[in-house]
């Protein structure tokens, strides 16, 4: 068996089960064998159910009866309530929020059940049981038998493993895993259940597999890991926690490893490459912030510094902004433009450098566009702007101190004769159609992997490589830039511009709302405009078994309207609106014809309203904190004072506890680190959205961790950028290239 080989070589597969492994990814033995377990729970001590008491966690071995979907009286919670039965008596089972359980066993089915007894006496039942099928002749079988103790990383060895550093070709020695002390709850989808993921995963580790180890040997033992086959046995059926432990940290420093390779070979490939040298006149420079309305921040005139000396390196830069909203990115942005714009293409007296900005969404684009016509107004700068909408220019040739639209030919001709050395678009600008002559500076706005190859694209007549700034307003922990980020230097906008008051940040509790809506109506009043954030779209469906219980976009705006505010004008947004009706309801909300927005988080990147100064979210605990930062962030868009009204469903102390941080904190930075340890960095802005497994995300809250497989991997790439001599890693590295997206 190889690691490579699809599960159908060595399954048979019903439809059912192809689905939900494809949904979750899973067509290789290497991906059933990566799917790591989500968390492990105790399998307890056997017993009969006559004795047992409450609290007490414990496996009882019965049978099903009388399972059956439902919901709760009161709490109207969807659950599956059934019995099972042993030789001595019977107990209740009940799985909250899980009704699909009733219909994955039949009645009579033999199982191990293990949980938490709960209840009083006489109303005892078990919680949320993990379940395992068993036959007749499998009772009574289940009792553990440890092989002798072996320390590696601190961890009993609890199967037959093979030692730490030693090169791991063949799984060919390697013996079934004795019957582990923890149950595997893995990450499920409908057809898959955790069960089926142990039967399957046990089936094959008791096969030999053909696999090395793509971490070399050496670096096995110096940093005390387990081997690839060590690991996969621990991770999977570990007779205790730090089995686990030592497993998981294994794979993260693999992935890390791995994404700081890739990284490192990208910033080898571009320090080869030539860009343009940017050496406007300091005093140009200082004369076009003296024009900013507002005084520089030190951390501006620091970022402004660094990037101006790294385009004059004549090395391609390869720069991330990080700063909250509202911290002045696009003033800078502006800055390194028009250095660019001022210096002429080298052996030449005339002409500029161009610029590429590009935004993710139309809106944002001509917000931008209006943003750069503020800065440049007192330059004869060209500025350019490309939509699907429509193009247009400015200065206008009619009227003095406007934009003109023009036609997509006659713009792109312009661009690519260099007439126009500044063009701010969305991701249409990397289309063939636009070519330039002199492309020297690419910036993008919360798209941060924005490679090599990307802008060779844009430079497709160009034998030099433009500098890259990308910018952020996304806080982000120091180990997640420093893997995710690992070929971009960093900086950080850590300062607001002055006169900018604190947001108010206020918890709501459900019989708190008069008052955070009595304030509301004040501000309305007086002329300022608001954001109501829902989690969910739709109503959701009460008879559907995996159904959000939220609140609705759509019909919550009619609550407002009819209960709260009838005065005021309302109107929703969310993402499965048409991207013209988008960008409409933006639009007549930034010219004041809408007074409160209802909308998802569609609007956490969003356009540009100062006047907006309230945002009440809905269901606040269903989003991370950084995430809530950025969504409070819309309100923070001018001097006015802002306000934040933060209203959970749950009134548990965790919720409230994580939520009560939104206001602590000092600063998105600050709230990111509590974030990443709060909530937990598999949530953190998503893992698919980073290209990182679960397991890859823990590793984030080891600061350690990441430093030390980052310097393993630059150490690697200094001597051998290619990986000529380690051909096992190079391999590894394609075969990972289509999972590593970064995006």
């Amino acid at each position: 068996m190889h690691l490579g080989d699809s599960l159908t070589d060595h399954f048979r597969l019903a439809d059912t089960h192809k689905a939900a492994l494809a949904k979750l990814g899973i067509k290789t033995v290497r991906d059933l064998l990566y799917h790591f377990p989500a968390r492990y729970e105790a399998a307890g001590s056997e017993a009969q159910i006559a004795g047992v008491v409450s609290g007490q966690e414990i496996t009882l071995v019965g049978t099903l009866e009388k399972l059956e979907a439902k919901k709760g009286w009161k709490s109207r919670i969807p659950m599956t309530e059934g019995y099972l039965v042993d030789a001595s008596g019977k107990i209740k089972l009940r799985w909250f929020n899980q009704p699909y359980i009733a219909k994955m066993y039949a009645n009579g089915t033999l199982v191990r059940a293990s949980g938490k007894i709960t209840g009083s006496e006489g109303k005892l039942y078990m919680a949320n049981p993990q379940l395992q099928k068993v036959s007749a002749t499998e009772v009574g079988l289940f009792t553990s038998q440890k092989s002798p103790e072996k320390k590696v990383l601190g961890s009993p060895v609890s199967a037959k493993p093979q030692e730490a550093g030693r090169p791991d070709h063949f799984f060919q020695d390697f013996s079934a895993p004795s019957p582990s002390d923890f149950f595997a709850v893995y990450p499920e989808s409908r057809g898959v259940s955790s069960l089926w993921f142990r039967s399957a995963v046990k089936k094959i580790l008791e096969q030999k597999i053909e696999a090395e180890d793509p971490i070399p040997a050496s670096m096995l033992k110096k940093y005390n890991l387990p081997t690839l086959r060590t690991a996969l046995v621990w991770v999977h059926t570990p007779h205790n926690l730090k089995d686990a432990e030592a497993a998981r940290k294994r794979f993260a420093f693999e992935e890390v490893f791995m994404i700081q390779l890739e990284r490192g070979r990208e910033r080898a490939e571009q320090a080869r490459e030539k860009s343009y040298s940017i050496n406007a006149p300091r005093q140009d420079i200082d004369a076009f912030m003296r024009e900013f309305p507002f005084e520089s921040t030190t951390a501006q005139k620091r970022a402004i510094d660094a990037i101006l000396k790294d385009m004059y390196s004549g090395r391609p830069m390869s720069r991330l902004l990080e700063g909250d909203v509202g911290s002045g990115k696009t003033a800078v942005a502006a800055t390194a433009a028009f250095a660019a714009v001022r210096t002429r293409p080298e052996g030449q007296t005339f002409g500029t450098l161009q610029v590429a900005y590009m935004a993710p969404t139309e809106i944002l684009a001509k917000q931008h566009f209006l943003s750069f016509i503020k800065y440049f107004e007192h330059f004869p700068i060209n500025i350019g702007l490309i939509t699907g909408s429509g193009c247009y220019k400015f200065p206008s040739k009619v009227k003095r101190g406007a934009a003109t639209a023009i036609s997509r030919t006659q713009l792109l001709k312009w661009v690519a004769g260099g007439e126009i050395p500044v063009v701010i678009g969305t991701h249409a600008l990397i289309q063939k159609s636009v070519q330039f002559k002199h492309l020297a500076l690419v910036i993008i706005d919360e798209q941060h992997r924005f490679g090599t190859n990307q802008r060779k694209k844009l430079a497709r007549k160009e034998v030099r490589l433009p500098h890259l700034l990308s910018m952020t307003a996304t806080p982000i922990p120091r180990t997640l830039a420093l893997t995710v980020y690992g070929d971009l230097d960093l900086t950080l906008l850590d300062e607001m511009p002055p006169g900018r008051k604190p947001i108010i940040t206020e918890l709501v509790k459900p019989n708190e709302r008069a008052k955070a809506y009595a304030l509301m109506h004040e501000q309305l009043a007086a002329g300022r405009q608001a954001y109501v954030i829902c989690p969910r779209i739709d109503e959701p469906d009460p008879d559907k078994a995996f159904a959000l219980m939220a609140k609705s976009v759509k019909e919550e705006a009619k609550r407002l309207k009819k209960e709260i505010f009838p005065d005021y004008s309302i109107e929703i947004l969310h993402s499965k609106m048409k991207p013209a009706e988008k960008d409409a309801v933006m639009q007549k909300f930034a010219a004041h014809e809408i007074d409160i927005l209802v909308a998802t988080s569609v609007v956490e990147v969003g356009v540009n309203v100062p006047n907006a100064t309230m945002i009440f979210i809905e269901g606040a605990e269903r989003f991370g904190l950084a995430q809530l930062h950025q969504l409070r962030g819309r309100v923070v868009r001018s001097n006015h004072q802002a306000y934040c009204f933060v209203c959970p469903e749950s009134r548990g102390e965790t919720t409230l506890a994580r939520l009560k941080s939104l206001i602590t904190a000092k600063n998105g930075f600050e709230l990111a680190e509590q974030d990443l340890l709060q909530r937990g960095p598999g949530q953190l802005a998503g893992g698919k959205q980073w290209g990182i497994s679960d397991v890859g995300m823990e590793a984030l809250k080891n600061l350690k961790l990441v430093e030390a497989a980052r310097a393993e991997a630059t150490a690697l790439i200094a001597k051998d950028s290619t990986l000529k001599t380690n051909p096992l890693l190079a391999q590894t590295l394609a075969e990972r290239a289509g999972t590593m997206h970064f995006e």
